[in-house]
């Protein structure tokens, strides 16, 4: 029972004291960063990046690639309604926050990002030496 205990306490999810009276919930305040939940899958042209950000609009949305990372960070704005009180949320108020390093077969100066309904597309290109040619035998 102890483990069951220490899971629950573990996923609590209440917001945070700062939401309180209908005081706008700021993410840049919060330190607090989540991992989102991201898939990657390659071709032979490039590499897909999904990245599931939800809450998360454009104006929130930031990506850098440095010293080798490619750092997505996201950040949701959220005002409580007054007179509300939540007695679950599903979402805790903290930023995204997401750093993939990469090598040199990655073309970032190519890379492309979509982001519609809370879902984050990046596409990263290889670079030309690295995609598979195919040699003719004589």
């Amino acid at each position: 029972m102890s483990l069951l205990n220490n899971l629950i306490s573990s996923l609590d999810r209440t917001p945070a004291a700062s939401c309180a009276d209908g005081a706008a919930c700021s993410t840049a305040e919060s330190t607090a960063t989540i991992r989102p939940v991201y898939d990657v899958q390659e071709t032979a042209e490039a590499y897909r990046l999904t990245v599931q950000l939800p809450g998360v609009a454009k104006d929130g949305l930031e990506l850098t690639a440095e010293n080798d990372e490619l750092r997505i960070t996201g950040r949701r704005s959220w005002t409580q309604p007054t007179g509300w009180t939540a007695l679950h949320r599903e979402t805790p108020v903290a930023a995204y926050e997401l750093v993939l390093t990469y090598d040199n077969a990655i073309n970032i100066d190519q890379t492309g990002a979509e982001l519609r309904d809370g879902v984050l597309q990046v596409t990263l290109p290889k670079h030309e030496a690295v995609k598979p040619r195919k040699i003719a035998v004589a």
